[in-house]
């Protein structure tokens, strides 16, 4: 369990936390999701006690992480995929690792092989891709086999392979009845991976809940195909939907109404219809519609060379 209560952070004057608070349960998997300067970042530092909130607090298992008897066996952490002297060996660096906390030499290997760096576990770290790096962190922050889980970013920099790896790891710590907190931009990785969201920006919590509750609409657009388009989308309007028809033949956008009522208006006229499918919201949409307002560093369009010119 993760509690973090009341969090306030300020850096040079600007406020990074304000009051931030929630939970993050064991047996889930919950998305930490946010802008760039939302206080992500800081968040899990304030968590692993590598920083000093201005008020409020952070427990992981109802105390301070710098209370932990045994941190590594307790919480795993991945901040920074690059945090290993580059001259070192993932053999090396996790063997220093589990010395500090008498964890078995086996489990070095069992880790190493888990995240797929067995044949490099001797070459020195310099010579690694950033996804490479990835799994060396992953790799530390399973090493004590740890209850809970804090992972900034850990899909960065993996192939295909790893990220479908990493999806699955997660789910499985999650169903072992762990606590998996997982920041992340990868809005289409954490839809499929995650069951709870915890949204922040400007260093508030946005939502917070479960991942069909966030997606959910009280009446969705649903989309429409029939041979008898024009005759039922006229029944439709005289039941106060709107329809708008879709470049597709045969095809429409039906809002106002919801999937039942428009099968139930096509089976009383006999009408065929081929598609009937409520089009609920992705993740990403849901979330840049939720922290429109919350974006600090917004990018602009850029300008193409015959705009350039016309403004010359």
């Amino acid at each position: 369990m993760i509690e973090v209560s009341g969090l306030v952070k300020s850096y040079g004057g600007r406020r990074v936390l304000d009051g931030l608070s929630f939970t993050a349960a064991p047996g889930r998997v919950t998305a930490f999701l946010g802008p760039n300067g939302a206080g992500k970042s800081t968040t899990l530092r304030m968590v692993l006690g590598l920083g000093t909130p201005d008020a409020g607090h952070a427990l992981v298992h109802g105390v301070r992480y710098a209370e932990l008897r045994d941190p590594l066996r307790t919480v795993g952490a991945l901040l920074d995929a690059s945090a290993c002297h580059p001259a070192r060996s993932p053999r090396a660096h996790l063997s220093w690792l589990a010395r500090t906390h008498r964890i078995p030499h086996a489990r070095v290997t069992e880790v190493l092989d888990l995240v797929g760096l067995g044949p490099a576990a001797r070459r020195p770290v310099r010579g690694f891709s950033l996804g490479m790096r990835q799994r060396l962190g992953i790799a530390v922050a399973l090493l004590g086999d740890p209850e809970t889980l804090l992972l900034d970013e850990p899909m960065n920099g993996l192939d295909p392979e790893g990220i479908q790896w990493l999806r699955g790891l997660l789910r499985a710590l999650a169903d072992e009845g762990r606590t998996v907190l997982v920041s992340s931009h990868l809005m289409r990785e954490m839809a499929v991976t995650a069951d709870h969201v915890l949204v922040i920006g400007r260093g508030r919590v946005l939502a917070d809940g479960g991942l069909a509750a966030f997606l959910d609409t009280d009446l969705p657009p649903v989309r429409l195909v029939t041979p008898r388009l024009d005759e039922l989308a006229g029944a439709l309007r005289e039941e106060g939907g709107r329809v708008t028809y879709d470049s597709a033949p045969r095809t429409a956008t039906v809002t106002g109404l919801p999937s039942t009522r428009i099968g139930d208006i096509a089976a009383r006229n006999a009408w065929s219809v081929h598609e009937l499918t409520p089009l609920r919201p992705s993740l990403e949409d849901a979330y840049m519609r939720l922290t429109a307002e919350a974006v600090e560093y917004r990018a602009t369009a850029p300008t193409t060379r015959q705009e350039t010119l016309a403004h010359a």
